[in-house]
């Protein structure tokens, strides 16, 4: 693990999330800060909060370790996305609205294991050392 301080996750209020993808979003040292000049890190993170309110819980833990590929976002599957083979997606550089619109569509329509992410998101995918999976993948 990292030597950086980790703060807890912070989840979004809501209720039944148990049976809902869960959406976290790195605001660390390099995540949602003045590195990545230009864009609104707290209307990101209000979007999806208001884009997937009652369908996913959108949380914000401190740093992922994924620094170099500052904005990430990791969407896990809801319980039954899970069975039905869907697993976590780590997405970097999400640094524009039309990708953080792009994952609360596909969210909206069962996220990984249900449905299909918009081909777009392909380009954000990457896959961490298993070190940093551990840190969200549950």
């Amino acid at each position: 693990m990292s030597k950086r301080s980790r703060r807890a996750v912070t989840p979004a209020p809501s209720t039944g999330a148990a049976a809902r993808c869960t959406i976290t979003v790195c605001r660390g040292c390099c995540c949602g800060t003045p590195k990545i000049p230009g864009f609104d890190h707290a209307a990101q993170l209000r979007g999806l909060r208001e884009a997937l309110d009652g369908t996913a819980t959108v949380r914000v833990t401190d740093c992922l370790d994924a620094c170099e590929h500052a904005n990430v976002v990791v969407v896990q599957p809801s319980p039954e996305g899970r069975v039905a083979g869907g697993r976590p997606v780590w997405l970097g550089l999400v640094n524009d609205h039309d990708a953080t619109a792009d994952i609360a569509t596909w969210v909206e329509e069962g996220g990984p294991g249900l449905a299909d992410p918009p081909g777009v998101l392909d380009l954000y995918g990457f896959t961490p050392s298993r070190r940093v999976r551990g840190q969200v993948d549950g």
